[in-house]
């Protein structure tokens, strides 16, 4: 499908509509993809932040993006693995499909994401990069607002692992 798009770069460089933040719960910056984002976007998108008043795991709040080459940043406080057994795959799926929903009713044709809570949250990418597809796809079949969607994977291991997951899903 060529809505969905697999690359390697710097999601704080992918010119978009919006970027999604794997941000945590108090969306006011931290290590990784999230404290990359804030540092981009400047001091304006922390204060922005600090109006949302954070937001709980899986779900998505919006901002401007700033100093970003995207309009929008998209936040989102993906699962921390703990083994499975608490919800950590369906926190996941509602991270990007309520960043999806955001997304088009910011009337967004272009989104991208990086590969959420797979960094400091552990959350395994051999499980993470199907969930993400899978969830991208659906989104995406029933609605036309978003016409394309990247996942910007930092590393080849995580680009390896996307293509895989987007193989898995488009050989059926």
């Amino acid at each position: 499908m060529k809505r969905i798009k697999v690359m390697l770069g710097d999601i704080t460089k992918v010119e978009a509509d919006a970027i999604a933040n794997a941000a945590n719960t108090t969306l006011l910056g931290g290590g990784g993809v999230d404290g990359a984002i804030h540092q981009a976007a400047g001091p304006e998108l922390l204060e922005e932040c600090r109006m949302l008043h954070g937001c709980a795991t899986g779900e998505a709040k919006i901002t401007r993006g700033y100093q970003l080459p995207a309009k929008y940043v998209l936040h989102t406080p993906g699962p921390i693995w703990y083994g499975g057994n608490r919800g950590e795959e369906q926190l996941l799926r509602n991270s990007y499909w309520n960043c999806l929903e955001l997304a088009a009713e910011y009337d967004c044709q272009t989104v991208a994401f990086p590969s959420i809570s797979t960094g400091v949250y552990h959350f395994p990418l051999e499980k993470a990069a199907p969930i993400a597809m899978q969830t991208i796809h659906t989104f995406l079949q029933g609605q036309n607002t978003v016409q394309e969607v990247s996942l910007v994977c930092f590393d080849e291991v995580t680009k390896s692992a996307y293509d895989k997951a987007w193989k898995n899903l488009f050989s059926k």
